[in-house]
């Protein structure tokens, strides 16, 4: 096979996440008890009424294909479930994906063409920038970090990347990998810019379900967003179902006939029985999504009390269940001491383009969080 591969494709690095996954599954299958902390994913079951209602789809024949854009019964579910989070959405206006990031991958080379510039608020989930470059795409970055990782001190620094030449700016709120949750004034901020620049803004919301004590405020509700915001989402994180690979995206009905052409010339449609199970997801799960975000909050709270008994300050995340831990300015140095040492895997921040953190998920027990921590404060790396 020739070594001659597209520049598109090798401008991008493989998921630094998962390549710690994928480490610490090596050193499980050589025997060594791994705290795995990189996971971005819950660690519950799939609701059973869910795990039911895919059944019995299956069971009912539903394996075939679907139309493109998905069932109708799920988009009108889904354009139901906008509807109450305050978006004027319709099911015409829904393209349903196999997962989340198929969605943001469609709508990233939907909107970006070789050159165009895209603003991100770093730290930033690693696959935007892969998504970018794929695209042939320019990136002009903000930096949260000095600020708690929140966005509203930011609002100057965005304001001097923002331009009218930017194409894209993405927002992603609860934040993979801070759990920050960006306040109405920074997201009326972000629509002030997006307004002026005529900038088409990308919502990432798939964590808007898991926050403590805050409601966030979907972009696409303010004034003026409501046909420049491409709103995402997806059922992996609320529902606990991220291998059934089921997402979704919202915009407006032109935007949907030009992305639905690289949907259905590409994945086709999401898997039809997965479908089914959404729209039972939808119907009839808070209860399941509620007892998780109390779990995690749970776990959020140990885990900000055992670091601050080791004398480590860390900015409190309102949402998701990541946390930015500070380490060594070589960060990538520090988590392969952390598995290697302690036997603790954690992502490095410069994957998000935060150097000098590590993430932390606490989609794991308490016990097991417990053990982290006591093991790298063992190892010196507290």
């Amino acid at each position: 096979m020739t070594d001659d591969f597209t520049d598109r494709i090798q401008r991008v690095e493989p998921s630094a996440t998962l390549a710690i996954s994928n480490l610490a599954a090596e050193k499980e299958a050589e025997g060594a008890d791994i705290v795995d902390l990189s996971v971005g994913e819950p660690d519950f079951d799939t609701p059973g009424n869910i795990v039911a209602a895919g059944t019995e789809a299956l069971e009912a024949g539903n394996t075939g294909y679907t139309s493109s854009n998905g069932v109708p019964e799920l988009k009108d579910a889904i354009a139901e479930k906008l509807r109450g989070d305050g978006i004027d959405a319709e099911a015409d206006e829904v393209i349903v994906t196999p997962g989340a990031k198929q969605a943001l991958y469609e709508t990233v080379q939907t909107l970006v063409e070789d050159g165009d510039e895209v603003v991100l608020l770093d730290p930033a989930w690693v696959s935007y920038e892969a998504m970018v470059k794929l695209a042939g795409g320019d990136l002009e970055r903000v930096d949260l970090a000095p600020h708690d990782f929140q966005l509203e001190p930011a609002l100057d620094a965005l304001a001097d990347a923002v331009s009218d030449d930017t194409e894209l700016l993405i927002v992603n709120s609860p934040s993979n990998p801070t759990g920050a949750v960006y306040s109405d004034a920074a997201l009326e901020g972000v629509r002030d810019l997006a307004v002026d620049h005529d900038v088409t803004v990308v919502a990432d919301e798939i964590y808007e379900r898991i926050t403590y004590g805050v409601e966030p405020t979907s972009l696409a509700t303010l004034e003026g967003m409501a046909d420049r915001t491409v709103t995402i989402n997806g059922f992996s994180k609320a529902f606990s179902m991220t291998g059934w690979r089921l997402g979704y995206l919202h915009a407006t009905e032109e935007f949907v006939s030009q992305a639905g052409k690289l949907h259905s010339h590409s994945v086709s449609c999401a898997t039809n029985f997965v479908q089914r199970a959404g729209i039972e997801a939808l119907a009839n799960t808070d209860e399941a999504v509620v007892e998780m975000r109390d779990a995690f909050r749970d776990r959020r709270d140990l885990l900000v009390d055992l670091l601050a008994d080791h004398g480590v300050d860390v900015a409190v995340p309102d949402g998701a269940f990541y946390m930015m831990l500070p380490v060594d300015e070589d960060d990538q140095a520090w988590c392969e001491a952390a598995i290697e040492q302690s036997h603790v895997a954690c992502v490095p921040g410069s994957a998000f383009n935060a150097p000098g953190y590590a993430r932390i998920s606490y989609a794991a027990s308490e016990q097991r969080l417990r053990e982290a921590i006591e093991r790298l404060a063992d190892n010196d790396l507290l």
